[in-house]
């Protein structure tokens, strides 16, 4: 069900931008957004892991810096079927953690160091095989084919004023898309987010085989993460297992990059009484 509520939504950005374009910029319009959105995101897809490494101010780790750390994610991403993605690690007293790369072979795996002092192994495990689960899943092309198309969108706005002059009434139609349209792309790109985090803690749970720790590991997370600002910016804060921006403040749930922390908890503890 949540992989047809994911294609749902990105028919939905799809359709959305079709129709922006149609009523906006006309054919020509249309067509100059999406290859200036697709050079954009294909640059972004190929240097995304460094690119997000740099927004969280993180350094790749060796093996000899974090033996720890690495005979984890070891050990699970076998168990995942995986290769070895690159350790990092973000300065962040925030607990929390991501995933980035454009695919499993050049996928990186970051954790903050107020993780590492929060959690115990067990968590530690279920967070880690959280962020396997979305290498796993190739979330990372997911994430940048819906950017490509929600940048599209994007780019439709800078034109709406233009095309809309073309017919009675045009300015005032142009206003309305240079803001309705970005603003439903971003609804539409959170929503997928949200579904690709459910997605991600089950395929963490049977990797880690510990879902009931991952829900401890999230709740805490999502606790200090209230408490515990980190100063990033918003277009990377999609990629953390918890909101890391949320002690800047709650947003609605049309806006929400995450789902919340009490149904995911759910969903693992049903997932442990099957288990």
């Amino acid at each position: 069900m949540n992989q047809v509520k994911v294609f749902v939504l990105l028919a939905g950005l799809t359709g959305l931008f079709g129709t922006v374009g149609f009523l906006v910029a006309g054919r020509m319009g249309m067509i100059l957004a999406l290859g200036l959105a697709t050079v954009m995101n294909v640059v972004a897809f190929f240097r995304s892991a460094k690119m997000v490494l740099r927004a969280y101010q993180a350094r790749v780790v060796s093996e000899s810096e974090a033996p720890e750390l690495y005979r984890i994610v070891d050990r699970l991403r076998q168990r995942a079927g995986l290769p070895m993605p690159t350790i990092a690690i973000a300065p962040h007293s925030q607990p929390n953690a991501f995933a980035t790369g454009r695919n499993a072979d050049n996928a990186v795996v970051c954790v903050t160091e107020g993780l590492m002092r929060l959690v115990d192994q067990d968590e530690l495990e279920g967070v880690l095989a959280h962020e396997l689960g979305h290498i796993q899943n190739r979330d990372m092309l997911l994430q940048t084919v819906s950017a490509s198309i929600a940048g599209a969108i994007g780019n439709l706005s800078s034109f709406a004023m233009v095309g809309g002059q073309r017919r009675r009434g045009g300015s005032l139609l142009g206003l309305v898309f240079m803001v309705v349209g970005p603003i439903g792309a971003m609804i539409l790109q959170f929503a997928i987010s949200r579904q690709r985090e459910f997605e991600a803690d089950r395929a963490g749970a049977e990797i880690s085989r510990k879902p009931l720790a991952l829900a401890s590991a999230l709740t805490k997370l999502a606790s200090a993460a209230q408490r515990v600002p980190m100063r990033i910016p918003p277009s990377v804060a999609a990629l953390a297992v918890v909101n890391p921006l949320a002690a800047f403040g709650g947003v609605t749930k049309l806006f929400a990059t995450h789902p919340s922390t009490a149904e995911r908890v759910r969903r693992l503890e049903a997932l442990a009484a099957e288990m």
